[in-house]
């Protein structure tokens, strides 16, 4: 049978490889502690769990969901916005549910590049997640990467596109804070590329999926934040704010030629969240107090492991928000030798390598592992410093 090339060239997903590592040691007996893939451990909250299961009980015949969402999760999410951001959204045209941020993020370039566009070119930053590079790919796109300035605090350089790449973009991705960097990026920072793209006629598309764990300082930005959000759109999901990466719940907003362009395609691919879901997150996103709590969490495992890294090398260069530390690498800077070293001590961590070009030198670590995980990994870490 015939298969598409882009399978063979694009290979196995980062993680996906990640994961069959780690289960061949598991299976041979080995206990490892999970500091690779970014899939947050915490329990779901209550409120959350309890919405859920009355929203099932309130369905004994199910249905289809609406490719729009329901009405009542689109207020809730316009009402988390504006408390948030001070932004204020249409919940009919600026706002659309999805199912989790990735496969929106996956179906965005196919939307915008088609066969014979003119505009045949995706932006995305690297190192960065895999995600809109293979969504792009498969969308008969041509990549262009865009490399993030370790000067500027992991901020991508877009201005230095020439005007040439610029007549051919689609699509210009950003993603802040920043997976694996944990870089966050200014209010003028977004105000500037949103206004370089409304001029070139390009989509400004914010990966936003850690806005709600920062580890130092104030609450970073959102590019919904800008006073022209025309050709913009939010990513934003419930995974990491509310520790519902099961649930599959996020949403897309902004720009509202785009939202129903999105809203057009969305019937065909059927990736609504299921309606029990989406009750269960209007639960989510209506309350704070379990994201400030997860927060606190997250600053303990770093209190507990950053002295720990830095005894054994490891030097923290990324910013200071998302769950992830991003770490240089000591010595001769071999990122995979020293992930197979640590995954040998029992700690699984995420070569830098695994996020493109710029990832060279440096792990990512995410903090997702139980607090007195992150205990005993601190202990690892420092018999092997010693």
């Amino acid at each position: 049978m015939q298969l598409n090339p882009l399978l063979d060239e694009l290979g196995t997903y980062p993680f996906a490889r990640l994961t069959d590592a780690r289960a061949a040691l598991e299976a041979r007996g080995a206990r490892l502690i999970d500091f690779g893939v970014g899939e947050p451990r915490e329990p779901v909250p209550d409120l959350i769990r309890r919405a859920l299961i009355a929203a099932v009980e309130a369905e004994p015949v199910s249905a289809y969901p609406l490719a729009a969402g329901l009405p009542e999760l689109r207020e809730a999410i316009a009402g988390w916005v504006g408390r948030r951001f001070g932004a204020r959204l249409d919940p009919g045209i600026e706002i659309l549910p999805t199912l989790g941020s990735k496969e929106a993020i996956w179906h965005l370039a196919q939307v915008l590049v088609g066969r014979g566009s003119e505009r045949d070119l995706v932006a995305v930053t690297t190192p960065g997640y895999p995600v809109p590079e293979r969504g792009a790919r498969f969308a008969g796109a041509q990549v262009v990467h865009v490399p993030l300035d370790p000067q500027s605090g992991w901020l991508p350089a877009y201005d230095r596109l020439p005007d040439e790449v610029w007549r051919r973009l689609a699509l210009l991705w950003v993603n802040h804070p920043g997976n694996p960097t944990g870089a966050r990026a200014p209010r003028a920072f977004y105000e500037d590329l949103a206004a370089r793209c409304r001029r070139h006629g390009v989509v400004l598309a914010s990966d936003e999926a850690y806005s709600e764990i920062w580890l130092d300082g104030g609450p970073p930005a959102s590019v919904l934040e800008v006073d022209d959000p025309t050709h913009v759109l939010a990513f934003h999901s419930l995974s990491k704010r509310s520790s519902m990466p099961g649930y599959r719940s996020g949403f897309v907003a902004g720009d509202p030629l785009l939202i129903a362009a999105l809203k057009q395609v969305r019937p065909s691919v059927g990736v609504t969240p299921q309606a029990f879901v989406q009750r269960a997150s209007i639960a989510a996103w209506n309350d704070e107090r379990h994201v400030e709590e997860a927060r606190e969490r997250y600053r303990a495992k770093r209190a507990v492991l950053a002295p720990a890294l830095e005894a054994a090398g490891l030097e923290a260069v990324g910013g200071d928000a998302g769950f992830f530390l991003w770490c240089r690498v000591p010595g001769d800077g071999d990122a995979e030798a020293l992930a197979e070293r640590l995954l040998g001590h029992g700690l699984v961590v995420a070569p830098g390598t695994f996020f493109g070009a710029g990832g060279e030198g440096h792990v990512r670590i995410a903090l997702v592992p139980a607090l007195e995980q992150c205990r005993e990994a601190a202990e690892a870490l420092g018999a092997l410093a010693q």
